[in-house]
């Protein structure tokens, strides 16, 4: 019995402006028309999967469970409070794993283009595991990659070999070396072995993450499809990675070569380096012309983007930023968005347009003391029944039926109609049809932001928080 584990945290401050810390990588569609995450899942259609279990961030809990939904997977889905890296979130699933499964272990945001030769190599390490292995996968080279780490091979073991050591992200010159010998492999951050053979060793190694994430599960919360690991206990966690924490020190890890066309899309450049060119090396996605241009990948998400006489460029457009870097460059969109956060800009961490458990709302204008919102509720989504002190807002139907509630009146809208809520009115928005509710609010008032909602009922159970 294999239960796959899907770790859904970071949060891909390399791709931005595209992923931000509020809609990170792992839930973007950046190779296909499937999300990250989704295509990770389907990647499973191979194996003898019992179970699936998703670990994400609390901040992140709708995001995957809509696209979960989406793909009609059904799923536990284990929110952490704060992210402390691979090793406890891969303790809190081998705790609450029920008769000792095996453990197939992968991060939610890596792209695997052959999935049949990462089908084949992942079966053929379940005899290793079913022994007490602890398995993890090591990506053959093909290049001498510095934006990776590295694992050394050992003597062969079965269809793998024992590991002889981990080994940073190295050097142009040591890359080489380690590529050229045929004795080391991309470090995948893929695993698979027994539940209680994971929780032996991390007790052996780092019994005080096994103690705080099994105090931490035992406070835990059911939260509709949620279970929230107790915040106050689980933040004293150390934070560690596996590597670190269990596989750099057990004497039964073990290497399997895979060789499926794998990366993690770390970079605009690494999305670049796999995806399909044209003749003039260029990748591009949404309303883009180019001429004279090459070796570039530019990607719009809204407006034209027109390139001339350029070339290994990355352009990113989205609604509210653009990113013009050169490919040599790109490792340093990190410092950029270090710097947007130092400075208190929202685009850092927030797209302008934003998902809500009941759907999604772009900011499409702005000014002093008003702004404009382009909303769209799911069918059977609801806002939260709730109120504002400093703003009051204007709601026009464009498409579909609303069921509002402004003040004591509830009523139906229909398309062109509208409502007008006072500041200090309790209100709120329901779409009660099968197909999508569409509507333009205007807000107007002193204070516009986000926090300005006071909640008295939501079937989403969000009334601590302002997601």
């Amino acid at each position: 019995m294999i239960n796959a584990v899907v770790i859904a945290g970071g949060s891909g401050t390399r791709l931005w402006p595209l992923s931000r810390a509020g809609h990170p990588k792992q839930f973007l569609a950046l190779n296909g028309e499937d999300t990250m995450l989704q295509e990770t899942i389907k990647r499973l259609d191979g194996l003898d999967i019992e179970s699936l279990l998703v670990i994400c961030n609390e901040d992140h809990r709708f995001l995957a469970a809509e696209q979960l939904r989406e793909i009609n997977q059904p799923s536990s889905i284990i929110l952490e409070p704060v992210g402390r890296n691979t090793a406890p979130a891969i303790a809190l699933a081998a705790l609450v794993s029920e008769d000792d499964p095996l453990l197939l272990v992968l991060a939610a945001d890596h792209v695997i283009q052959d999935k049949a030769a990462f089908t084949k190599v992942v079966a053929g390490a379940i005899p290793l595991a079913l022994s007490g292995k602890l398995v993890t996968f090591g990506v053959v080279p093909n290049e001498p990659n510095t934006g990776y780490g590295y694992i050394k091979r050992g003597r062969r073991h079965d269809c793998g070999f024992v590991i002889d050591k981990f080994v940073e992200k190295p050097s142009s010159e040591l890359a080489q070396e380690y590529v050229s010998s045929g004795d080391y492999y991309w470090n995948s951050g893929m695993f698979l072995f027994k539940a209680s053979r994971y929780l032996e060793e991390i007790k052996k190694f780092r019994p005080d993450i096994l103690e705080i994430c099994a105090a931490s599960l035992d406070c835990a919360k059911l939260d509709m499809d949620f279970m929230r690991v107790n915040k106050e206990k689980f933040t004293e966690c150390p934070s560690e990675s596996i590597d670190y924490a269990v596989m750099e020190k057990t004497v039964d890890a073990v290497v399997v070569p895979m060789d499926a066309g794998w990366s993690d899309i770390g970079s605009w450049s690494s999305l670049w380096d796999i995806s399909k060119k044209n003749d003039d090396g260029n990748v591009s996605q949404g309303d883009v012309y180019m001429h004279k241009t090459n070796n570039c990948l530019v990607r719009t998400d809204d407006q034209l983007v027109v390139t001339l006489g350029v070339d290994d460029l990355v352009i990113v457009s989205t609604k509210d930023a653009v990113m013009v870097a050169h490919r040599g460059s790109i490792q340093d969109t990190k410092k950029i968005v270090q710097k947007l956060m130092l400075d208190q800009r929202s685009e850092w961490e927030l797209n302008r347009e934003v998902f809500r458990p009941w759907g999604k709302f772009d900011s499409i204008g702005k000014g002093d003391n008003y702004q404009v919102k382009h909303i769209t509720v799911k069918p059977r989504g609801k806002l939260s029944v709730q109120m504002h002190h400093h703003r009051a807002e204007h709601w026009i139907v464009i498409s579909g039926t609303a069921k509002v509630t402004n003040g004591i009146r509830t009523f139906l809208l229909l398309e062109n109609e509208s409502t007008y809520i006072p500041v200090g009115v309790i209100h709120s928005l329901e779409n009660p049809g099968n197909l999508d509710l569409e509507l333009i609010e205007v807000q107007s008032g002193s204070y516009l932001g986000e926090d300005d909602i006071v909640r008295f009922e939501d079937i989403y159970g969000r009334m601590a928080d302002q997601s």
